[in-house]
């Protein structure tokens, strides 16, 4: 599967008062694996930037004054996500917004962007997983463990990374796993609909409680993405995650 991460900044908070994108940034990942492959551009707009969005992202009217406009980089933008899915945090602001510059085209022959893209919003996907919560992608790196630390202002590129890590793990399930191991009743229920139980094995977290792992036998052909996966965990954790792996004879 394609998919393809995707932030806008922009120069006010509501596109029917005229406002415009002015930076686009994505990233693209294929089959859970980042490419590498990414796009971003700044753009020069028509508009004035409110002071509110400029606290957003510190963009200024006097940074984009040499900067192409929107029309002139449209065709590889939409080259670029063409039959993808995308995921992006609050789609109901950066869809639209992303429309109003489509229909500002003269000629508009690329439409609307859901006539070519799949659109994920990662933030409604959130407030399902975590309802009552705090689900701003800051609150999300929090509670993901990712490090956001080097995000002083908004910016689509960097917002796109960023969510990439967190889709990974939001969809991953690995903070589902830890959360069911807490209570007797519960690894109870994970062992009974584990087919392939081989034994357990325990990890102190302190001096006062244990928990309870199951060990799953990795079959081919899930094997080589189920390492890539404890790699990604492995390295979010900082090398701080406990696996033992069993193979077949």
């Amino acid at each position: 599967m394609r998919q393809i991460f995707l932030d806008t900044e922009t120069t006010g908070f509501d596109y029917k008062a005229g406002h415009r994108v002015i930076e686009f940034g994505a990233v693209e990942m294929i089959d859970r694996k980042l490419t590498g492959r990414h796009l971003h551009f700044y753009f020069k707009p028509d508009i004035e930037i409110e002071s509110g969005a400029f606290q957003v992202h510190g963009l200024s009217n006097e940074f984009l004054a040499d900067k192409p406009l929107f029309s002139d980089k449209i065709d590889e933008i939409m080259a670029y996500l063409q039959g993808a899915e995308l995921i992006i945090h609050n789609a109901a602001f950066d869809v639209p917004f992303l429309n109003w510059e489509l229909k500002l085209l003269s000629p508009n022959k690329w439409g609307m962007l859901e006539q070519h893209c799949n659109i994920i919003d990662s933030l409604l996907m959130a407030r399902e997983k975590h309802p009552g919560q705090k689900n701003s992608l800051d609150a999300l790196c929090s509670r993901y463990g990712v490090n956001n630390k080097h995000r002083k202002l908004h910016g689509a590129l960097l917002d796109s990374e960023i969510l990439a890590d967190v889709y990974l793990l939001m969809t991953g399930g690995q903070l589902d796993l830890f959360s069911l191991m807490n209570t007797e009743a519960a690894i109870e229920t994970r062992t009974s609909e584990t087919a392939h139980q081989q034994g357990k094995i325990n990890i102190a977290n302190d001096n006062s409680h244990q928990y309870d792992l199951i060990d799953l036998l990795a079959i081919e052909p899930n094997s080589k993405g189920h390492d890539d996966y404890l790699a990604l965990l492995d390295k979010k954790s900082k090398g701080n995650t406990l696996w033992r792996k069993l193979t077949l004879d």
